[in-house]
């Protein structure tokens, strides 16, 4: 009897399921990849934006690097260039720079123009003419060695860079698709920029995010 009863309970112990292992644990996300370093004078979307210091034309300096955080448009300047007078004399492109700077943006007009060269002022003179023109960005930028406008592939004015808070290149190109410097032509026009700062805005991809720039060739100094 008892041997009977022990038989039983280890048949009924042996006919239990096993508990049921552990499972192991999922390993780590691994972190998003960073982005690929910028080619200089060749900047796609995507890629890191290329690190630069440069004067702004009341003495204060700004370095791309410092200014992480909040989105950065870079715009190539000219105030002589026909096509950058058709935005500005059009009211675009204030509208434009008070429009995002209201919203944290920080908007760099760059002046890649050599000294003795077509859109260069000495900076009171350039502050003058920003005055004149009615100018909201953050500030002018003075590139008068084209050194940074080379290494961003800057070829006319104007010439638009968008660059995420995290440092990456958004967009790069034309503001829009009317490449033609009659004041006209803002009516109806697609703006790639402003498509741009509504694609990051809503976290996907600017379509298209690269373009061909139109306007007055960049008066760069003799390499």
């Amino acid at each position: 009897m008892r041997f009977a009863l022990l038989a039983s309970l280890l048949l009924f112990a042996a006919c239990q399921p096993e508990a049921d292992a552990p499972a192991p644990e999922a390993p780590e996300s691994a972190e998003s990849a960073a982005p690929a370093e910028a080619t200089p004078g060749d900047i796609r979307p995507g890629v890191l934006a290329p690190d630069f210091t440069l004067t702004a034309t009341d003495g204060t300096e700004y370095t791309l690097a410092d200014l992480r955080g909040p989105t950065v448009v870079l715009e190539w300047l000219n105030y002589d260039c026909p096509y950058v007078g058709k935005h500005y004399g059009g009211d675009n492109m204030q509208t434009l720079q008070e429009q995002y700077t209201g919203q944290g943006v920080v908007w760099l007009s760059v002046v890649s123009s050599a000294p003795g060269e077509q859109g260069y002022f000495e900076p009171a003179e350039m502050d003058a003419r920003t005055a004149q023109e009615g100018g909201q960005q953050t500030a002018v930028l003075m590139d008068p060695t084209g050194q940074v406008g080379r290494l961003y592939g800057a070829k006319t004015t104007p010439h638009m860079f968008v660059i995420s808070p995290e440092g990456t290149v958004v967009y790069n190109g034309a503001i829009d698709d009317r490449p033609t410097a009659e004041m006209e032509s803002l009516e109806g026009a697609t703006n790639y920029l402003v498509n741009a700062m509504e694609a990051l805005e809503a976290g996907r991809e600017a379509d298209p995010d690269r373009t061909v720039p139109y306007g007055c060739s960049v008066k760069y100094a003799d390499a």
